[in-house]
Formats: C-alpha cells, sequence, structure tokens
C-alpha cells in the first residue's frame, strides 16, 4: 500500500479509536499474520507505525 494511504487509514483509525487506534491496528496486524496473510499483516504494521509517529510524545 502506497504511503498516502498508509497515512489516510492511520488518520481515520486514530479518530475512530483516538488512544486505542494504536493497539486496534496492531490487534488486526497480527490477526493477519496468523491467518498467513503476510501482505495484509505488512500494511497493518505500517499504519500502526504511523499512528505512532502522529501520536505526540508522552509528557512526565
Amino acid at each position: 500500500m502506497e504511503t498516502a494511504k498508509v497515512m489516510e487509514y492511520a488518520r481515520s483509525l486514530l479518530a475512530a479509536h483516538g488512544d486505542k487506534a494504536q493497539a486496534e491496528a496492531a490487534q488486526k496486524a497480527a490477526a493477519h499474520e496468523a491467518a498467513g496473510e503476510d501482505a495484509d499483516a505488512e500494511t497493518w504494521r505500517a499504519i500502526e507505525s504511523a499512528i505512532r509517529q502522529m501520536r505526540p510524545p508522552h509528557q512526565g
């Protein structure tokens, strides 16, 4: 999946799930990996990474 699409999915997931978006993407990636769907798992890992980059750093 192209980078622009990954970013679009990541933004949508973040808007829909807020703080839980990254975990949601990780769960989807794991499910695809378990099913042997490597390409889909890779896409969800990219989305997970994009969400991680979009979120502000934790402040202590």
